[in-house]
């Protein structure tokens, strides 16, 4: 699934330096369950994701989208959370009582779940994402851990979450590095993989659909996952809208510019027709001036 097994090991020859050197995925950290933070793609995909997110149904006061934030999921648990790389909730605030931006997402007070989930495939998550570890829980508790008190039990995966507990509707994950996305739509009690034509997923919901693009995003030229509308069109980001405007007002003073120097054109050819007819064209245009 991804292009090295971390730690790479040595070999003779040496691999080049980019092979060998750890990363975010080698290295210890102070939360074991959290072995580092978000590489550069964890940060800008979110953020195409996001800026791109836009339902007709919705207007833009009433969805929030969540990166890197503590998404609670249990009252019982309190301090049970999951850090979903990308979400989206639909018929919420965008500010948390309409006035403060949120510090996380606690679904018992909010009391709307993500209508969707996006994880991003990691050499350290990609079992968990991909429901692994909650089929490896089931079987513990099959195997006699049903009687233990509710401070030893452990926070179950992030696929049992989202598929049992949050019951969200649309689940997603994303390899960049194989450059494959696989879509999940809960029907009934689990999730049913979508098949997926020509790299896209629709979620009639929100009238709006999730599908590779190859673009520049953030000074990068790659593979990104991106919303399109229901023309087919990619919903513009931030800076694709500024760039329209800047066109269409460019677009708008050329028009103008060429409108003004046709009237100056007519108005020459029309003293040039007047002088050789012997006319004073300053007699001429006064009078209908003065007429209009």
């Amino acid at each position: 699934m991804f292009p090295f097994k971390y730690p790479v090991p040595q070999t003779e020859p040496p691999r080049s330096g980019p092979e060998t050197l750890p990363t975010m995925y080698d290295l210890p950290s102070e939360n074991p369950e959290e072995p580092g933070l978000p590489d550069e793609f964890h940060n800008f995909q979110p953020q195409l994701l996001s800026q791109t997110f836009r339902s007709p149904r919705y207007g833009a006061a009433q969805i929030f989208t969540g990166s890197d934030i503590n998404l609670y999921y249990d009252v019982k648990h309190t301090l049970w959370y999951k850090r979903p790389d990308w979400f989206a909730v639909v018929g919420v605030s965008r500010l948390y009582d309409e006035v403060e931006m949120r510090l996380s997402y606690v679904t018992w007070q909010e009391g709307v779940n993500p209508i969707v989930v996006i994880e991003l495939l990691s050499p350290g998550t990609e079992k968990e994402d991909l429901g692994a570890k909650a089929k490896e829980t089931e079987i513990v508790v099959s195997n006699g851990q049903k009687n233990l008190s509710e401070s030893e039990k452990k926070p179950p995966g992030k696929w049992e979450v989202y598929e049992q507990i949050l019951r969200i509707p649309y689940y997603v994950v994303f390899n960049r590095y194989t450059d494959e996305m696989q879509g999940f739509k809960l029907s009934g009690s689990c999730y049913e993989e979508i098949e997926i034509a020509e790299q896209k997923i629709w979620i009639p919901e929100l009238e709006i659909g999730l599908s590779l693009w190859q673009g520049e995003f953030q000074g990068i030229e790659r593979l990104w996952l991106r919303w399109y509308d229901a023309n087919g069109e990619w919903i513009p980001t931030e800076v694709e809208e500024e760039r329209a405007r800047a066109e269409a007002e460019k677009q708008r003073a050329e028009a103008e510019k060429q409108r003004a120097d046709r009237a100056e054109s007519q108005l020459e050819s029309l003293i040039q027709r007047l002088q050789a007819a012997g006319i004073n064209p300053d007699t001429f245009l006064k009078g209908e001036t003065n007429q209009e």
